[in-house]
């Protein structure tokens, strides 16, 4: 135990911040579940950005997730200052006694002078400098040379003050809510597609360089196709993730089920839940798939999958064994935006990745 250890007794409310993308987000659900699991009169909220909202919206250990939105940057400063004093107000009103901020976002030292929790915990950033330092009472260390997965890493903030999560309490939580279910399972009754009838095969990243060929997939799409596997497709609402599944789906042979673009994140999730397998590369979508508990394959090139992989569910990840330069953080090879570690995964390994799964009874 930390000789410094916060005593959850006497916190009443708490904040969470993640400042960062969808799959960061959440990967840092589990902090949620362990802070209620060990105090469980503990309200905790939330702050993330206002485009990951829906990623908490729903936990059930959250009560309220309070958002910045991405456009204030883009707004005029008189604009921009007045929003920020609507949140700072909303966030001073709650009178926060803890504040865990997860990432090293500047935002996460003004919170802690101007909101002034009696306890805060943030990671140690020795290149913050004093002002980042001291504006915590806790700092909590990142690996150094060990590959931790994140999910860990955010657990770690409240190692720090003496809180040590169980086993049991560290799965990813998602809940897609009742419209989306229902809007889900109509589709599937329209499409024909039974419960666990389907793979979900989600080919597309935010990052092109994280993508596997389209020729590729669609070859695997034709694989599973003549094992009798149904294939779902899905992709983001933007054009270069809706390119590239025109693309997979003018090489392929077999039909398939194309809801790309046509899906809220909820409905996404709900969709992958009714799943009996997910096929994608590293992305939000993949950590949406390890939430609902469906098995995944995942294909990794200069992403780390000890970091990043699926996290608590039957999985099979997919990395080049003939480059040792990954995973390099890169996009691209020399910054080239294409990943030969990546495009150069033979269809042979994922397919049969994902047999072994669709052939394993499901927990």
């Amino acid at each position: 135990m930390v000789p410094d250890a916060v005593d959850l007794g006497a916190v009443r409310r708490a904040l969470v911040v993640k400042l960062r993308h969808h799959g960061d987000v959440l990967l840092a659900s589990p902090v949620f579940s362990v802070l209620k699991a060990h105090a469980p009169r503990l309200e905790i909220d939330a702050l993330v950005y206002d485009d990951t909202r829906e990623m908490l919206a729903l936990h059930p250990a959250i009560t309220t997730v309070h958002t910045v939105g991405r456009a204030w940057r883009a707004v005029s400063l008189p604009a921009r200052l007045a929003h920020e004093a609507r949140l700072l107000r909303a966030l001073r009103a709650r009178r926060y006694d803890l504040l865990v901020t997860l990432t090293e976002n500047p935002r996460g030292a003004w919170l802690a002078r101007l909101l002034a929790p009696r306890w805060s915990v943030a990671p140690e950033q020795p290149r913050r400098g004093r002002l980042w330092r001291r504006s915590f009472t806790h700092l909590y260390r990142l690996p150094r040379n060990a590959r931790r997965h994140v999910v860990e890493v955010n657990l770690d903030a409240l190692r720090r003050i003496g809180v040590y999560p169980d086993e049991d309490e560290r799965a990813l939580v998602l809940v897609p809510g009742g419209e989306a279910e229902a809007e889900i399972r109509n589709r599937m009754a329209a499409l024909g597609l039974a419960e666990q009838g389907f793979v979900h095969l989600h080919p597309a990243s935010r990052w092109r360089f994280k993508c596997w060929p389209a020729d590729r997939t669609a070859a695997l799409i034709d694989r599973l196709a003549a094992a009798g596997e149904r294939v779902v497709l899905t992709a983001a609402p933007s054009e270069p993730e809706l390119e590239l599944v025109r693309a997979i789906r003018a090489a392929c042979r077999a039909d398939t089920v194309d809801l790309s673009g046509q899906l809220t994140l909820k409905q996404l999730a709900a969709l992958t839940g009714h799943a009996k397998l997910f096929v994608g590369v590293d992305s939000a979508p993949m950590h949406i798939a390890a939430a609902m508990g469906t098995p995944v394959v995942a294909l990794f090139g200069p992403s780390g999958e000890l970091e990043w992989g699926p996290w608590g569910v039957a999985s099979r990840v997919i990395v080049s064994d003939a480059h040792p330069c990954r995973p390099c953080g890169n996009d691209g090879c020399g910054g080239g935006k294409v990943s030969e570690c990546l495009t150069t995964l033979p269809v042979d390994r994922v397919f049969a990745a994902a047999r072994e799964l669709l052939a394993a009874p499901r927990g």
